[in-house]
């Protein structure tokens, strides 16, 4: 195999899934995922992490080409979902006298999956402990819920690198480059890094803020996620971002048009209300059909934009289903400090806006817009007043 230097005496052991087509069986992935795992070989050695079944002979192979013969000291586990705790145990048997080192409720998941907790040959650690492995000292964070409980990081406090578990991960395969500036172009990165955190870690916006003032203070060289490259340039815009995103911050004074339509007169509506909206000077606008787009992307567009519009036809007395799906996603991803206007369809019953809005009811902070759109089965001359009304809201409220 051949060795992936990150810097001087550590090496990334981990592989990549192309093949994969859904993360968490719920996200669609089109360029598949990376499943990332590290090794410090210095005066000791210690491997981060462990992968997904998937590229776990890739995996094994690569640790034991990184090791040479040198035997491994220490296997630290961060984070025990399934995509990155699969091989422990393949780890633990290939080197007999490694010592694991994890926290309480990580050990109590590695039982749970595997039915052995190696107690005989392991170590616990607390919040801030810190392991001395010769000429690196690592220093344990926890982050809990961000995603799973058990979740901790590990600074490398001699060389500034965090491996970060799910934190600042980004959906997508590594193509050889394993670093971020060298991987992307420009801002290219944003896309898949926003709807990986907007959809795997979102919901814990608190939990993601109390991580990020633990990580004050230290002088971190480097951003190592358990998924997608690693940051060692532009560190501070990637922070910035997660400070947005977990304080629920737009990132653009923006919108977005989101609709479900069954027969084109909800949509013709909503290509309406973007045109006068053009008319009107807005610009960075973005139309969603809600039934061709997966909801993951829609979530994180919502999280983008200031400014969301949602139109529904009105299906079975109730919002249509993909907008309702939509609207259950951002309730549960937690969504807030948004500006929300609603166009309603219905043939004989215009029932969705009014459903829409008592579930956004459940949301925080949002500001709901006084100008409806209601459609009477087809778009109507009747109804350009209302989306004219509409169009001048929301400019008025993007000043």
């Amino acid at each position: 195999m051949i060795k992936q230097t990150i810097s001087n005496d550590i090496f990334y052991v981990g592989a990549s899934d192309r093949r994969i087509k859904l993360f968490e069986n719920i996200y669609p992935l089109d360029r598949g995922v990376s499943y990332n795992s590290y090794l410090i070989a210095g005066d000791k050695t210690a491997l981060l992490d462990s992968v997904d079944d998937a590229v776990g002979k890739v995996f094994l192979q690569k640790v034991k080409d990184a090791l040479g013969d040198r035997d491994l000291d220490y296997f630290i586990v961060n984070h025990m979902e399934p995509d990155h705790c699969a091989c422990i145990e393949d780890v633990m048997n290939t080197f007999p006298s490694v010592t694991l080192v994890t926290n309480n409720k990580a050990a109590m998941m590695i039982q749970e999956y595997f039915g052995y907790d190696w107690a005989e040959r392991r170590i616990i650690v607390k919040d801030n402990d810190t392991l001395s492995i010769g000429n690196h000292e690592l220093k344990f964070v926890f982050a809990p819920m961000v995603h799973w409980p058990e979740v901790m990081m590990t600074l490398d406090t001699t060389t500034g690198i965090l491996f970060s578990a799910d934190a600042f991960g980004t959906f997508g395969a590594l193509s050889g480059n394993i670093f971020a500036d060298q991987a992307y172009k420009g801002d290219e990165w944003q896309e898949e890094s926003r709807r990986y955190y907007t959809n795997i870690v979102g919901k814990y916006g608190v939990q993601v803020k109390n991580a990020l003032a633990k990580l004050t203070g230290e002088d971190i060289k480097m951003l190592a996620p358990l998924h997608g490259p690693i940051w060692r340039k532009d560190i501070d815009k990637i922070l910035d971002k997660y400070a947005k995103w977990s304080t629920y911050q737009y990132e653009d004074k923006a919108v977005v048009l989101i609709y479900g339509s069954i027969y084109g007169h909800t949509a013709e509506a909503v290509d309406m209300l973007a045109a006068q909206l053009d008319n009107l000077g807005a610009s960075n606008l973005k139309v969603y059909d809600a039934s061709n787009v997966d909801v993951s992307y829609l979530v994180a567009e919502s999280f983008r934009c200031s400014h969301i519009i949602i139109a529904s036809a009105t299906y079975n007395g109730a919002i249509f289903t993909p907008i309702e799906r939509y609207l259950a996603e951002i309730i549960s991803h937690n969504l807030q400090n948004r500006t929300i206007g609603i166009v309603e369809n219905g043939t004989w019953s215009a029932t969705s806006g009014t459903l829409i809005t008592k579930e956004l009811e459940k949301m925080k902070n949002i500001t709901l817009l006084g100008n409806k759109v209601s459609v009477k089965a087809a778009l109507g001359e009747n109804n350009l007043d209302s989306i004219k009304a509409l169009a001048e809201e929301i400019c008025e409220s993007l000043k």
